[in-house]
């Protein structure tokens, strides 16, 4: 057992829980022991299944005093003190009638516990052991002794079902078990991810707000200093060394002010920045991907022809998720993406498609799950992977956008074109329009940022 080679990892499990599952095991097959043969008297050699009991207590203790009870074992470590509790019960079932004892049942324990904690091939290695052992106790085990002196046995076909249930228990509960646990530890991870690409764009966003108060805050000191300075020049017309001081003095403050304008190109913070047209907002999502050699083109359907572009929130959340899945579609052009949007009294609708080969029908239902691969049209071993050469996998980026532009109140649709509409895949996003739209009237003070 100990050549497995297990994923390297931290913690898996607190030795306090593995403990206190193991503690409870112990009473309980205690106190069943005593009360099968004491009460019921049922034949069991008594002092050989309270000797298999107490290796299991002395393994609790062994670890107690070893480990502090925060330790979190390893998964190797994990693994081995499941094998150690399969043996332990395998033997105790052995002594008190194999698979004529109803508790064997409780054999599948140990393995659903690997399921949810160890990797496949932990729990794979512990299923495998568990089976050889049910099978091991289907042909031989010491009988049960019922009152009387008779031997209490199964017919076969009863013992073939026994046996069966249990294997089949042992098989699903822990496929079932991971499977689950899998999901749930995959998505915590993509949710993390998630949460740090949102707290980068909201960093930028903060360091260009605090650049753009700078420069609005240091515009007029500024002004008067260059107003000031202009007026000594032209007063120190007998004093040229001053005069030179002076001008100085102003060619200093003209280069402050376009260091803060240059700086404040960046800064988005402003109140004034934070709304933007729609068109606008649609062009600075679309920006980093322009120039990689697709044509994207953009069409704006107000809901009368002679409307005004609508004025929307221009939240991070947006410009992050629309970036992700325009780069989604870039990578799968052919050679054109189109972003259209169109908005009614009551929701702003936007569309992403392009004319590359669209989604495999077989994983629309599993788009924006995190980490899912693969979007092929037709996953023959020869198709090269050099002909999308920007495509790094469309999981992880596809549930971050997913899951920021749901904040934000847009509901996500995924589809194939047909041939008629020149195929290619397609994402439909629609807002209601009080969640989007920018607020009207005075913006007030800009904000200090902390």
């Amino acid at each position: 057992m100990t050549d497995l080679a297990f994923p390297s990892s931290g913690g898996v499990l607190q030795l306090r829980t593995l403990t206190l599952i193991r503690w409870a095991a112990i009473l309980g097959q205690g106190a069943t022991l005593l009360i099968a043969h004491l009460s019921f008297g049922i034949g069991l050699p008594v002092g050989l299944c309270l000797l298999v009991i107490g290796l299991s207590v002395i393994g609790n203790l062994f670890l107690q005093f070893l480990y502090p009870e925060s330790t979190r074992l390893s998964e190797h470590q994990v693994f081995l003190v499941l094998s150690f509790d399969l043996a332990q019960l395998s033997l105790l079932l052995w002594l008190t009638g194999g698979l004529t004892n109803p508790f064997v049942l409780l054999i599948v324990a140990p393995v659903t516990i690997s399921a949810t904690a160890l990797s496949g091939r932990a729990t794979l290695v512990l299923g495998g052991a568990a089976i050889a052992c049910v099978s091991a106790l289907s042909v031989t085990h010491l009988p049960l002794s019922l009152p009387g002196g008779l031997a209490f046995t199964l017919p076969p076909l009863f013992a073939f079902g026994f046996w069966l249930a249990v294997v089949i228990g042992i098989l699903f509960l822990g496929s079932y078990a991971h499977r689950v646990s899998g999901e749930i530890h995959t998505m915590q991870e993509a949710l993390l991810a998630t949460q740090m690409a949102l707290a980068r764009a909201q960093k930028l966003t903060d360091l260009g707000g605090v650049v753009a108060a700078a420069a609005h805050e240091l515009g007029t000191p500024l002004a008067t200093i260059k107003l000031v300075s202009a007026e000594l020049i032209d007063e120190l017309d007998d004093q040229p060394e001053l005069q030179s001081d002076a001008k100085l003095i102003r060619e200093q403050a003209d280069r402050c002010r376009e260091i803060l304008r240059s700086m404040g190109r960046a800064g988005k913070d402003d109140l004034h920045l934070r709304q933007a047209p729609l068109s606008a907002l649609m062009a600075e999502a679309a920006e980093p991907h322009m120039s990689r050699g697709k044509t994207v083109v953009f069409t704006l359907t107000p809901p009368q022809p002679d409307a005004t572009d609508l004025l929307v929130q221009r939240q991070p959340e947006v410009l992050h998720g629309l970036r992700n899945l325009i780069q989604n579609a870039v990578d799968f052009a052919h050679s054109t993406v189109t972003v259209e949007a169109e908005w009614t009294t009551d929701q702003l609708i936007m569309r992403i498609r392009d004319d590359g080969p669209g989604y495999p029908a077989h994983e629309l239902g599993r788009l924006g799950e995190p980490f899912l691969r693969n979007r092929k049209s037709a996953p023959e071993p020869s198709q090269k992977q050099d002909q999308r050469p920007e495509y790094e996998g469309m999981g992880l980026g596809l549930f971050i956008a997913k899951t920021l532009l749901e904040r934000t109140g847009a509901r996500l649709s995924f589809a194939n074109l047909g041939a008629e509409a020149g195929g290619g895949a397609i994402v439909e996003l629609r807002w209601p329009l009080a969640r989007i739209v920018a607020p009207t009237g005075a913006l007030g003070e800009n904000p200090l940022n902390t």
